[in-house]
């Protein structure tokens, strides 16, 4: 059988969410599949030492700009070269006319749910993916063989908004095995001298998507830092001085720039020594799909406070703290809790360790592999 792979984004350097899915996906098939022609279809970039060729699995470096021509134009042309028998777009959207039968993964559909263009601190890129997703995607799922998302709350998402059913099913996402508890002192001063770490800090991983939630976040943070005499400072990733102060103006919470340390971009290998040395990890988001670092800060032995809404819970378990993340009292109440009590910190911890244990990238490749396999 011979299986093409779309992963269009995953030699670009600053990877996100997405792009480490569908790497994480072909390195484990990479592992448990020795027989079938795989085909990996990129756009040329930077970071070609992310994904290796096997005897197997061929990367093919497609031409193509823009990313709306790339899938419709480019991949399409690529795909029919190399006579798939099924393509697997693992990121939402998938070309309208395919040369083949096509499996896409359709890990949300915020943007269908409210349409991101004129939300308070969404990017031009980000307003313009919401569109071009929520234009193409309601096209290509009717036509898709299978629809693969990511949890039971978004497959009753997708089934609610788009009347979406048949040839519907969840497969979890995992956590990368990078994400432990390190003993190694060396190592975590060397990330803490890179990135010119505090000493007592509170770890949020957000970005500047709105749906991550970053003025109720920063609120909390104020409230909190306050009741604790300013004894902490917060770690944000992906944030520039700019549009932090523009959001700190907005919540006229100004006295928060001393308190708040910035790193920029952080590779997804340098993430866990972060986590290691924050003191309580931060994720109350107001909608995910599944919420892969709640399952990172766990596996690193750090309390995680997320969101009573959407995926969270289900991914969560018993094994963190919820707060309602519209509520910035609230998270801040959460907040204080796990700073006054050791005993439910130390249960967080230990139960983290478990339902962390429950989700890796090898059982998500196996479940996919049983989906392209039952297409022959």
């Amino acid at each position: 059988m011979i299986i093409g792979i779309e992963a269009q984004r995953v030699f670009r350097v600053k990877k996100h969410g997405m792009d480490m899915v569908a790497l994480e996906l072909i390195r484990n098939l990479q592992k448990i599949d020795k027989e079938n022609t795989y085909y990996i279809f990129v756009s040329p970039d930077i970071d070609r030492e992310c994904l290796k060729e096997s005897q197997n699995f061929k990367i093919i470096e497609v031409e193509g700009g823009f990313y709306p021509t790339w899938e419709q134009i480019s991949l399409p042309r690529a795909v029919k070269k190399y006579k798939c028998d099924i393509l697997h777009c693992t990121s939402n959207t998938a070309p309208i006319f395919a040369p083949c039968p096509v499996i896409i993964t359709l890990h949300d559909i915020i943007y269908i749910e409210s349409l991101n263009l004129f939300k308070k601190g969404a990017t031009m890129y980000q307003r313009f993916g919401s569109l071009y997703r929520r234009l193409i995607v309601p096209i290509v799922s009717k036509k898709a063989k299978e629809i693969v998302t990511v949890s039971n709350f978004e497959k009753e998402r997708i089934k609610e908004i788009m009347g979406l059913d048949n040839n519907l099913l969840a497969i979890y996402n995992g956590v990368g095995e990078h994400f432990t508890k390190i003993s190694d002192s060396k190592i975590l001063h060397t990330t803490k001298n890179k990135y010119n770490l505090p000493d007592n800090f509170l770890f949020f991983l957000g970005n500047t998507d709105p749906k991550k939630n970053t003025p109720n976040v920063l609120k909390a943070f104020a409230l909190f830092n306050k009741r604790v005499n300013k004894k902490y400072k917060l770690v944000m990733l992906d944030y520039d001085k700019d549009a932090l102060n523009l959001i700190l103006a907005d919540i006229n919470e100004e006295w928060l720039n001393d308190y708040i340390h910035l790193t920029g971009y952080v590779p997804n290998t340098e993430l866990p020594q972060i986590i290691n040395m924050c003191h309580i990890f931060l994720y109350p988001s107001l909608r995910e799909s599944f919420g892969i670092p709640i399952l990172e800060g766990m596996a690193c032995g750090v309390p995680v406070i997320t969101s009573n809404t959407s995926s969270m819970p289900e991914i969560a378990g018993d094994a963190a703290l919820f707060s309602d993340p519209y509520n910035a009292t609230d998270i801040a109440e959460k907040i204080y809790l796990l700073e006054t009590n050791k005993e439910l910190r130390d249960t967080l911890i230990d139960r983290g360790y478990i339902r962390s244990s429950l989700f890796s990238w090898l059982n998500m490749a196996k479940e996919y592999n049983k989906l392209y396999l039952k297409q022959q």
